[in-house]
């Protein structure tokens, strides 16, 4: 499923061929899920008016979801059966909030999804405190890719890691998501935005995801710009193990359902004030926690 908009549908055959089809209400209604961009499908063929449509959404074997936007109940499911989570964050122009890169991160590692990190726009900062600023996420062993479009700088190392995957592009508007996907693979030509100069945040110009073959094999889908990053359907007690860099550590706390927060012999918290993990990091997950256990609790 390459996009749907307004209940038409782009399906791409296994030959290569794209066809526009429509979800009949009988498959809305016995279909455990809603569709989404990236969901393998069946199709079949109207005899009479020809037409195509989906007659069945098949397992998924990934999904990357957040909280519905707006402050709505449940979840939005952005991307399905992806192999990794390319997050997009720019050095500056929108300024880059490393506490709403952490949310995107955890999103990608409740859902089970390997993760890497890309800081677009370096041209704009000098180098090394660009570096410094996310060296953090590095050496937790999270891939972090340096980019500039208007420099052509490191680029092909981003193709690279994009061929023969599944790739959903996500992170905040104005970043250059879009910008980035046509100079990694000109030809694209997807729709590029520019940045409001009066509160320097980026205009929606991806309006919904969207899947491309790449030439190298594997896809990549752009998806839109999140103001909003909402956390939906993670435990507070399993938000932890959404932090990787603490999973070596929590089997050594004192009690199992440690929130390392105030608890006696918490292998976490001890890990922090050695520095083995990175206070922001921490404050991040705290933040997150309260704001878990906050909307799961019992009215």
């Amino acid at each position: 499923m390459l996009r749907g908009t307004g209940g038409v549908w782009h399906i791409r055959s296994e030959q290569g061929d794209v066809h526009e089809g429509s979800l009949p209400g009988r498959v809305k209604k016995d279909a455990t899920m809603k569709l989404a961009v990236g969901d393998e499908v069946r199709i079949e063929r109207d005899e009479h008016d020809r037409a195509w449509t989906v007659a069945e959404i098949l397992p998924r074997r990934s999904r990357l979801a957040r909280r519905a936007p707006g402050g709505a109940f449940g979840e939005r499911v952005v991307a399905a059966n992806i192999d990794q989570v390319v997050i997009v964050f720019a050095a500056a122009e929108p300024e880059p909030h490393p506490r709403m890169l952490d949310r995107f991160l955890v999103i990608a590692a409740a859902n089970e999804i390997p993760a890497r990190i890309v800081i677009n726009k370096v041209d704009l900062r000098d180098d090394a405190d660009v570096r410094a600023r996310f060296d953090a996420y590095e050496r937790i062993g999270y891939p972090v890719h340096y980019t500039s479009v208007k420099q052509h700088e490191r680029l092909d190392v981003l193709r690279d890691a994009l061929a023969g995957r599944v790739s959903a592009l996500t992170g905040p508007s104005g970043v250059g998501k879009s910008s980035l996907l046509n100079a990694v693979y000109p030809g694209l030509d997807l729709r590029v935005g520019e940045i409001s100069r009066s509160v320097l945040k980026g205009r929606h110009t991806t309006v919904g995801a969207e899947m491309h073959p790449l030439p190298n094999g594997g896809y990549v889908m752009d998806t839109p710009g999140l103001r909003e990053v909402g956390v939906w359907g993670i435990a507070p007690t399993a938000l932890d193990r959404c932090f990787i860099e603490f999973r070596p550590y929590i089997d050594g706390c004192r009690f199992s359902d440690c929130r390392h927060r105030a608890e006696p012999e918490c292998a976490v918290r001890e890990a922090v004030e050695r520095g083995d993990i990175d206070a922001a990091r921490y404050e991040s997950y705290t933040r997150l926690q309260d704001e878990l256990e906050q909307t799961t609790r019992p009215w």
